[in-house]
């Protein structure tokens, strides 16, 4: 396992405020199952299709039309609480959410608040090389997606797009252990990271297919103590609901606005009220939404239509046999077993897609080398040209052109040269050498002339470097340049040596 350090969180200072204040954030991470189906019914959670094409008469809230549940859905529920080292709740239940909106055509949501599916599970937030914070999980549940109103494409009509209702969420609900804005965004990263390697939820924020709502409060010093003594959220300020954020800018900023209004308040002898607000990003400020609704106000109660959800330990440990290798075990197995820094680590276990691609490359070479090569070389090329790497260079090509750099066949410099011919034709990389001429000069003696008749030229030169070793590295650089960069460059160091201090 990594060798971690644990911090505990720090208080986040507000410039300009009367007094020192912390905040307290928890979340609500919406995560749209990945099925092919939705949670009650058959129909489609394909993104993108016309308006109101993937919808059921279930979906649509036709008389007579009752719900039946999506077994997969159920089970990526389960992979992900797993995945959380959560508690899994072998019977849970489905209650109604009962609330008008345009787009809800059966007038409630289904839901679970009494009985969720997953109970009390933790994540460790990366804060930075060897640094980790514990945020726990109170809950997994299960839930219908709501539809979509577009108010855009008409001055006089709003439109209804029902293709998301009733698609399969998963709400994770946090404790209020997240301290900083900063922590709030690596808290959501990480989550994501998560999901998308157990294939629960690809993800994708600019879809909505991830959303986060951020509960905001703030309390002086020592409160925040108080209430992990005693759980009683009477120690903390009354907070607000930041809803619906899809970008961990914004998740950011929105929190700093908010704790700073937050505190205005208070530090002016007024009280803040609990509610839901919305961030604008624009005039990057929250504003009120609607007054935050308790449990009560949703009129909760049991779906007579479904029964309760009994699932067998034996079926959850047939699950959990399926686990892929998460984010932490793979940092740490990297860092072992190829002997690359954390950072480089972080980086090639960030997606599940580019860890596969550097241990692909890698075979049977240098780890350390490859992490370099993948990170700099095809991980650059690649978010500039906006592809994964795969698309770019395919793992075994990556893999033959760090071959012939080992094997002292081609130099680092040549290898870029050839990464980007073959980027551009697709050749294998051997044949790209072999046409192009590229093959190191490893010939001590081809070497040697080449150095001869640059001493020769510049004996003015050669005394300079006599008297300071440091400018034998102009000799180095000639040398390089006169055999085209296809010298040896090992070779070129040795024999440049043994001519100045001959």
């Amino acid at each position: 396992m990594l060798d971690l350090t644990y911090e505990t969180p720090k208080p986040k200072v507000i410039a300009g405020a009367k007094h020192d204040w912390e905040l307290v954030i928890g979340m609500e991470v919406h995560a749209q199952v990945s099925s092919n189906a939705k949670l009650f019914s058959g129909a489609s959670t394909a993104f993108g299709a016309e308006p109101n094409s993937n919808v059921a008469f279930v979906d649509s809230a036709m008389p007579g039309m009752l719900p039946v549940i999506n077994e997969y859905c159920v089970e990526q529920a389960v992979r992900t609480g797993l995945g959380l080292n959560a508690e899994i709740h072998l019977k849970s239940a489905f209650d109604r959410k009962n609330y008008f909106y345009p787009d809800l055509p059966q007038g409630y949501q289904i839901s679970q608040l009494y009985e969720p599916i997953v109970g009390e599970g933790e994540i460790l937030v990366d804060m930075g090389p060897g640094v980790a914070r514990l945020v726990r999980v109170e809950r997994i549940h299960l839930e219908q997606d709501a539809g979509k109103s577009v108010h855009d494409m008409d001055p006089n009509m709003s439109f209804v797009d029902l293709n998301r209702t009733g698609v399969a969420l998963m709400e994770i609900v946090s404790r209020p252990d997240i301290r900083g804005p900063e922590e709030a965004a690596a808290y959501v990263t990480k989550m994501r990271q998560i999901l998308r390697y157990l294939g629960t939820c690809d993800g994708n924020m600019q879809n909505g297919n991830l959303r986060a709502d951020v509960n905001v409060s703030i309390c002086r010093p020592g409160q925040y103590e108080k209430y992990m003594e005693t759980q009683d959220f009477s120690h903390l300020g009354t907070r607000c609901e930041i809803k619906n954020m899809n970008s961990m800018r914004f998740i950011q900023a929105a929190i700093e606005y908010e704790a700073r209004r937050q505190i205005a308040i208070v530090e002016a002898g007024g009280t803040v009220d609990q509610e839901t607000r919305l961030y604008d990003p624009d005039k990057n400020e929250t504003r009120s939404m609607r007054s935050k609704e308790e449990a009560h106000d949703y009129r909760y109660f049991p779906d007579p239509d479904l029964l309760p959800l009994e699932i067998e330990q034996g079926w959850v440990d047939d699950i959990a046999k399926t686990l892929p290798e998460l984010p932490d075990q793979k940092k740490s197995r990297f860092i072992k077993d190829y002997g690359v820094t954390e950072y480089d680590a972080s980086v090639l276990t960030a997606e599940v897609d580019l860890a596969d691609y550097f241990e692909a490359s890698v075979g049977k070479g240098d780890g350390k080398k490859t992490a370099n090569w993948v990170i700099n070389e095809v991980l650059g090329r690649a978010n500039k040209a906006e592809v994964r790497p795969q698309e770019l260079v395919a793992p075994e090509a990556n893999a033959a052109i760090l071959a012939m750099v080992a094997s002292d066949e081609i130099s680092t410099k040549i290898a870029k040269d050839v990464l980007e011919i073959h980027i551009e034709t697709k050749d294998d990389p051997a044949k790209i050498v072999e046409e192009k001429g590229l093959k190191q000069v490893t010939d001590t003696g081809a070497i040697e002339a080449a150095l001869d008749e640059i001493i020769a030229a510049n004996p003015a030169q050669v005394e300079k470097a006599k008297q300071n070793p440091k400018l034998a590295g102009w000799f180095v650089g000639q040398v390089m340049k006169a055999t085209g960069g296809k010298a040896n460059p090992k070779a070129v160091n040795q024999l440049v040596a043994q001519k100045l201090n001959g």
